[in-house]
């Protein structure tokens, strides 16, 4: 098959997460032209796949004094520079009887060598600010955590960086392969996942953001980066169980953090290594463990309805034999400049959390500006970013809050868990015609709130497509096929959960999905 077309671009960003987004926003605000592909979409990896958890930096100050101090910094820019991102929950960090005490004795002056405001709260006081508190909790530490949205704020990044100067993101595009002669890379060969077509991209750096996948990109240009997986299961509530976020006051283990996400909890998460890092599914294994961890530091963890699990892979840089759990090894990033493998205009950069992001990519964007000869300075830390009205509706509460303003008997509500009205889909979809001309339901999950409720999108997936064929955005069978793919990958999350309502529930969905549309006689296929 002949190449599409030629794209050229000072930048190429391989990898659409946190990072590849910081990163691309960074260099536009320098006067860089940026191009982003991702063979998915947006956060479709670790970025997507983890609490929304922006860190204090407690979690790690016993075992990993940069990383925490490093969190606590970057946390501070966020809420400053990203408010529309950022729920500043706080957090507690609880022990309940059997504990460490040794550990417990040690947090407070752990924190405040790493600059963490750290305060102690009597327990009881404690209770009465979050009742679901164990009856036993023996000591609690208020420390200054938050709840991030990751999905806001990646598209935010690109959305951002397009408003600056035009930098462009194509989605559903692989890279296959690379074109390198006299140790540059001329030109990145790419694919449509869902056409097939090529495209060949020229640019003058090129960046490797792609999480885990970034060892098997790095090899495709003769580059090495070493790297372990650690694969993190986390569990969805039916609702909102706690003001703040609750740590488990010991060292890092499964089930010892509950995160609030607007009308939800998460629960999580666990660490277990994995060889692949597509191997991303959550297990029955991993649920019990993190709700049998959980109940003693909130015994409502115990019996409380959970409407799905998802997990996600850390992409960790291998230091030493990489022998021990994933956690014992540092959350730090790693950059690399790869002149060892006699490249001049490529990098890699990974590692990290989802809180240390922007500084990752303010690292990454030095280095690639000081190869471009471009002398403006990183504005990251100083430029809030920009509200966009078309990501609004990732935020949880968020659409009840602007349909109930102006409700409108012609704006119907299509997802009624998470009051997602059809001008909402409207807007999402005239927003991403530019670089999804074809979306479907997958695409418009991502970016907004629907299937994210207790009936994980069983009644709004049917509704909004019918929508969609109303609307003449589907006009053929591929829209049930699309219907189908969405359902599927509801239901990926779904399996794990199946007891008790969520049974039910499920049960009612496949009498939906398969009796009345007959979608088990399709080929399904994922956007």
């Amino acid at each position: 098959m002949g190449t599409r077309k030629t794209i050229q671009t000072q930048v190429l960003i391989i990898g659409a997460g946190a990072t590849g987004t910081g990163v691309m926003r960074d260099l536009a605000l320098r006067g860089v032209h940026c191009a982003l592909v991702d063979r998915s979409d947006v956060n479709a990896g670790a970025s997507g796949g983890n609490h929304g958890l922006l860190h204090s930096g407690g979690r790690y100050v016993s075992n990993d004094a940069h990383a925490a101090a490093e969190c606590r910094e970057e946390g501070d820019i966020l809420k400053k520079l990203a408010p529309q991102c950022v729920d500043k929950t706080g957090g507690y960090f609880s022990a309940v009887a059997g504990d460490d005490e040794n550990f417990i004795a040690d947090f407070k002056s752990h924190c405040e060598k790493c600059g963490i405001d750290c305060t102690e709260v009597d327990p009881a006081e404690a209770r009465e600010q979050e009742p679901h508190l164990a009856e036993d909790t023996i000591a609690v530490y208020e420390v200054p955590d938050a709840s991030v949205d990751p999905f806001k704020l990646s598209l935010e990044n690109v959305a951002h960086a397009k408003l600056v100067n035009s930098s462009k993101y194509l989605r559903h595009t692989e890279v296959v392969r690379f074109e390198i002669e006299n140790g540059r890379i001329r030109a990145a060969i790419c694919r449509d996942t869902d056409s097939g077509e090529e495209l060949r991209i020229e640019a003058e750096q090129y960046v490797n953001a792609a999480g885990a996948w970034a060892a098997s990109v790095a090899a495709q240009a003769g580059a090495s980066v070493d790297m372990l997986y650690s694969r993190g299961t986390l569990l969805v509530t039916q609702e909102r169980l706690s003001s703040r976020v609750i740590n488990r006051l010991r060292p890092p283990s499964d089930g010892d953090i509950l995160v609030p996400g607007g009308t939800v909890s998460i629960l999580g998460t666990t660490s277990v290594r994995v060889d692949d890092p597509a191997d991303a599914r959550p297990t029955v294994e991993e649920v019990d463990r993190n709700v049998e961890q959980g109940w003693p530091m909130m015994p409502i963890l115990a019996h409380t309805r959970y409407i799905r699990a998802y997990a996600g892979v850390r992409p960790l840089v291998l230091v030493g034999d990489g022998e021990g759990d994933g956690r014992s090894v540092s959350r730090d990033f790693s950059l690399f400049d790869h002149e060892d493998a006699n490249l001049s205009n490529f990098c890699t950069i990974t590692g990290g959390k989802l809180t240390t992001y922007r500084v990752m990519a303010e690292r990454c964007s030095d280095l690639v500006a000081s190869r471009l000869g471009v002398s403006a300075p990183c504005l990251t830390a100083t430029e809030p970013l920009a509200t966009v009205n078309a990501c609004e509706w990732t935020e949880p509460g968020r659409a009840p809050k602007i349909w109930a303003r102006n409700p409108d008997a012609d704006d119907p509500i299509l997802c009624e868990c998470e009051m997602v009205p059809a001008s909402a889909i409207d807007e999402i979809m005239n927003d991403c015609s530019e670089f999804i001309p074809d979306p479907g339901l997958q695409a418009l999950g991502l970016r907004s709130r629907i299937g994210k409720g207790s009936c994980q999108g069983s009644f709004c997936g049917m509704r909004i497509a019918a929508h969609l064929y109303d609307t003449g955005r589907f006009d053929s069978p591929d829209g049930l096929k699309n219907m189908q793919g969405f359902f599927s990958q509801r239901f990926k999350g779904l399996r794990p959960v199946l007891w008790e309502t969520q049974l039910v529930q499920a049960e009612l969905a496949e009498a939906l999905h398969c009796g009345l549309l007959g979608l088990e006689q399709i080929e399904g296929e994922d956007d």
